[in-house]
């Protein structure tokens, strides 16, 4: 098998094969662009390396060899030669980007020899120590796994020794003491010597790197991400070129548009003398690449072009690396960048706009889950103005939150985890290895690094806001404290971060959220035309339906009346409601809940104006309204006047051994048909009410839990005999519908029948899901995350439907519905309702509408849009197949 492509063999389509950092230098260098000469080892080549017991395969090596012989003959350079030493680096490449997660080595082919060799060529023995410093550290922290903190601590002493104020200071002389240390290192804590043969170098570099696909960053990152575990990463093996060779070199990264707006203006940073890893990892501030049109203005010019077309040629913003090695430029990297919520979408419609991708290619291109990050919270005006910033740095993304600060990922997980505080990472600065404390973050804060720093790229591409680069700040790890301007802080102390402008506050600071802008706009009105699906919200109270209206929702997918009870003075009446002895004590509470229930629905249906809701009723056990302890019992007794111990024997009486699977839902109706009526007489009066005022409304009535055709049947006819008699006693009418809540097995498998006494099917995942596993979702908590982890589950099913199990169910029941009712509305208002992989698979089963929270609606909007142009590509496919 063919392991390793030179890149000349290579193009942009075979991301899966070189990954995709091999298979745009592939492109680049058949475009003709100036990148330095390689080769990938394909991904194929990291399947065969853990299938042969995390050791590269004969023919891998073989294959190497090859390269490695092809490469010396066309650059003119060998390992361990003495006139023209190769030094190469070894970086990995998924094919899908994970920036910062896997291992990278630059200066393999160093030794005590060869760094000789390179200083007399270059008449520079500086660049030639610094260079093989860096190897010895990247090398041992990444193949013999000592940590990185350790070479650092040894390059901080002599800074601080000789009053450095950086690595640019460091002399020949330093740079040999260094060395040595450095070498010594790896017999005291590896036990081993750094190995001598460039080659062993090398093979140890490839395996590393193979590894660290199954590194613990890399596997959250993926698990954050959703990118599938068996992709493997390729490996690339490059000529150097070097930024680090003096004040004509240097190394930077740029992106063609700017990565936190969206705005189409070149952005990005650079650092002459200096190496690689240097601009990413934040150890010295770097310059921003319009700079460079003054200090080198032809190279600047020339990388300008270069940049745009590349952008051109991939249509869509780009990620650059490069070096400047004695004024000539050298691209090392270019693909899709990646970019917050807020420019995502602004890219994408400017590309339309500009000609270069299509509408559906636009709306393809965004993550739905993102969208609901563009409606990122801002700090209250007024409350702001309360406040002075404390310190500023760089808007690395944008956003603004509070949280209690934390100085590592370790005790910023176990307060997010365990104490369900939120918190806010503060770092110097951040690396892989904090992965697992910045995706719980509310926010991240460091004191170096640019835009373009690791804390930067990884909180733009979580959609978290993050500012980098605070000089006025200070943190001792040792002693767990903090200094910003001057001011202490210490763990668990509240900071509040500004992400769009790079502010800090000390304190909790109020936020609110922000608008739709006009590109997210024009991305739903897009998406409302190509999608099919309705996107509708699950609403119980008119704040939450306004807000909804403002994302653009189309009506009312689900209301859930139990949520109008829980005020002060409902709950007390409903509490006078459940322990009434008889039809007649319940009459008086019920007179009281129905003029507030029907002064709710009012208000729900003036906020519609004609727009589609549903209005579930009554589901919950009736002792979720009730007092549990004394000290309560004690209170409502008093409240409501009645003898303590009556009030604990009628709560007893009304307790459930599994209530989730009791008397709830349609069952109350059952045996409490009047409390139906009310819920019925409240909704359709106030319907009637707003008919009079000249506005139309047809309400949408759910029955939940019913699990056969007679239940509904026995149900229904409550429904409708109310909605009669009111119509009578006004003697005017109007529309409706009576549907069922299709969250019962039995219900699926029997659809058929159902739907012939139902007006619309709404599937109620949440129960449809504890009820085909046999999960309570209550108590999933103390074993989904190990199922996940131990691979016994994909994704936990509260969030993300089981195609297999409950999603047969649900393909059942529409198929089974529609057989009796050809044009039978069927929507689903579960959790699952605006989660993007469960819409993709509710679209290909023919479900009607989703509905979901206020906030999910942005999402599933984009979502439909997305499964409806994925679903029309595979039947033009499948059409296209059959004509040939």
């Amino acid at each position: 098998m063919k392991y390793i492509y030179r890149f000349e063999e290579g193009n942009k389509d075979m991301r899966r094969l070189l990954g995709g950092k091999g298979a745009n230098l592939a492109q680049m260098t058949s475009l003709g662009f100036p990148v330095p000469s390689g080769f990938t080892i394909s991904t194929e080549a990291c399947q065969a390396f853990y299938d042969n017991g995390n050791q590269l395969n004969d023919d891998t090596l073989e294959q190497i060899d090859q390269a490695l012989d092809q490469l010396s003959t066309k650059v003119g350079k060998r390992f361990n030669s003495p006139d023209n030493p190769l030094l190469v680096s070894v970086r990995s490449g998924a094919a899908i980007s994970m920036p910062g997660m896997m291992d990278t080595i630059l200066n393999i082919g160093l030794n005590d020899q060869t760094v000789k060799t390179l200083a007399a060529i270059t008449d520079n023995e500086r660049f030639a120590y610094d260079s093989y410093r860096r190897l010895l550290a990247m090398f041992g922290n990444v193949v013999y796994e000592i940590p990185e903190d350790i070479f650092d601590q040894i390059l901080e002493d002599i800074k601080i020794t000789n009053h450095y104020d950086s690595d640019l200071d460091l002399t020949v002389a330093d740079l040999h003491t260094i060395v040595g240390k450095f070498k010594e290192l790896y017999i005291a804590e590896a036990g081993k010597e750094f190995p001598q043969d460039p080659k062993v170098q090398l093979l140890a570099a490839v395996n590393a790197v193979f590894e660290s696909w199954n590194n613990h960053r890399a596997q959250v990152y993926r698990w954050e991400n959703h990118i599938a575990s068996d992709l493997g990463t390729a490996v690339n093996v490059q000529m150097m070129v070097f930024g680090n060779a003096g004040e004509d070199s240097g190394t930077g990264v740029a992106f063609t548009r700017n990565p936190a707006t969206g705005e189409n203006k070149l952005f990005g940073e650079y650092l002459l003398n200096a190496q690689g890893e240097d601009v990413v990892a934040g150890i010295r501030t770097p310059q921003p690449i319009s700079t460079l049109a003054d200090t080198m203005p032809d190279l600047y010019n020339e990388f300008v072009a270069t940049a745009k077309k590349l952008e051109i040629h991939y249509r869509d913003m780009q990620d650059l690396e490069f070096t400047i090695e004695h004024g000539t430029l050298y691209m090392l990297q270019a693909r899709n960048g990646k970019r917050t919520p807020t420019a995502a979408v602004k890219i994408a419609v400017d590309l339309v706009e500009e000609g270069l991708i299509s509408r559906t290619e636009a709306l393809l291109r965004i993550n739905p889950d993102s969208i609901g990050a563009i409606l990122y919270p801002e700090f209250d005006e007024e409350a702001l103005q309360q406040s002075q910033p404390a310190a500023s740095g760089l808007p690395a993304s944008p956003g603004a939150a509070s949280g209690q600060i934390y100085f590592t990922a370790e005790s910023a997980k176990a307060a997010h985890d365990d104490l369900e505080q939120k918190v806010i990472l503060v770092r110097q600065d951040t690396s892989p290895e904090d992965i697992e404390g910045m995706v719980i973050s509310e926010a991240i804060v460091t004191s170096r690094g640019g835009m373009t720093s690791h804390a930067a790229v990884v909180a733009r591409g979580m959609g978290t806001p993050a500012t980098v680069g605070v000089n006025d700040l200070q943190v001792d790890y040792q002693n767990g404290v903090a200094t910003i301007a001057g001011t202490e802080l210490h763990e668990g102390d509240w900071l509040s971060v500004d992400g769009t402008n790079g502010n800090l506050y000390f304190g909790q600071i109020q936020t609110n959220d922000s608008k739709v802008n006009d590109d997210l706009s024009t991305i739903l009105d897009w998406s409302k035309q190509e999608g099919d699906l309705g996107v509708y919200a699950n609403a119980d109270t008119p704040a939450d339906f306004a807000q909804a209206l403002k994302f653009g929702a189309d009506g009312i997918g689900l209301t859930r009346t139990e949520h109008m009870f829980f005020k002060p003075e409902r709950l007390l009446e409903m509490r006078r409601l459940i322990i009434a002895e008889d039809a007649e004590e319940r009459k008086a509470p019920l007179a009281e809940l129905l003029q507030m229930q029907q002064g709710d629905f009012y208000e729900l249906f003036r906020l519609s104006e004609g727009r589609s809701v549903t209005i579930r009723l009554l589901d919950p056990p009736l002792h979720e309204f009730l007092p549990h302890d004394a000290k309560e019992i004690a209170q409502v007794s008093d409240q409501l006047g009645i003898d303590p111990e009556y009030l604990v024997r009628r709560v007893d009486a009304l307790k459930e051994i599994n209530p989730m699977l009791g008397h709830r839902g349609d069952r109350l109706a059952v045996t409490f048909p009047d409390i139906y009526e009310m819920q019925v007489r409240a909704i359709i009066g106030a319907a009637l009410e707003l008919h009079t005022q000249g506005l139309e409304i047809q309400p949408h009535i759910m029955i939940p839990l019913t699990g056969s055709k007679a239940e509904m049947s026995w149900v229904r006819d409550i429904v409708v005999n109310q909605v009669e008699s009111l119509f009578n006693e006004q003697g005017t009418r109007l529309k409706y519908t009576v549907g069922t809540m299709m969250e019962i097995p039995r219900a699926c498998l029997t659809a058929d029948k159902v739907a012939e006494v139902s007006d619309f099917f709404s599937f109620g995942t949440n129960d449809l899901t504890q009820l085909t596993y046999g999960f309570s979702r209550d108590d999933v908590g103390s074993f989904m995350p190990e199922y996940i982890e131990k691979g016994l589950l994909k994704a936990d099913p509260f969030q993300t439907v089981d195609v297999d199990g409950v999603g047969e169910l649900m393909k059942m029941a529409v198929e089974k519905g529609r057989f009796t009712k050809p044009n039978l509305p069927i929507g689903v208002c579960g959790e699952v309702g605006g989660d993007p992989k469960s819409i993709e698979f509710f679209e290909s089963i023919n479900v009607s509408y989703v509905s979901c929270s206020p906030y999910r609606v942005p999402v599933a909007r984009l979502a439909a849009a997305q499964a409806k142009i994925k679903m029309s590509k595979k039947q033009d496919v499948i059409a296209n197949f059959v004509k040939s």
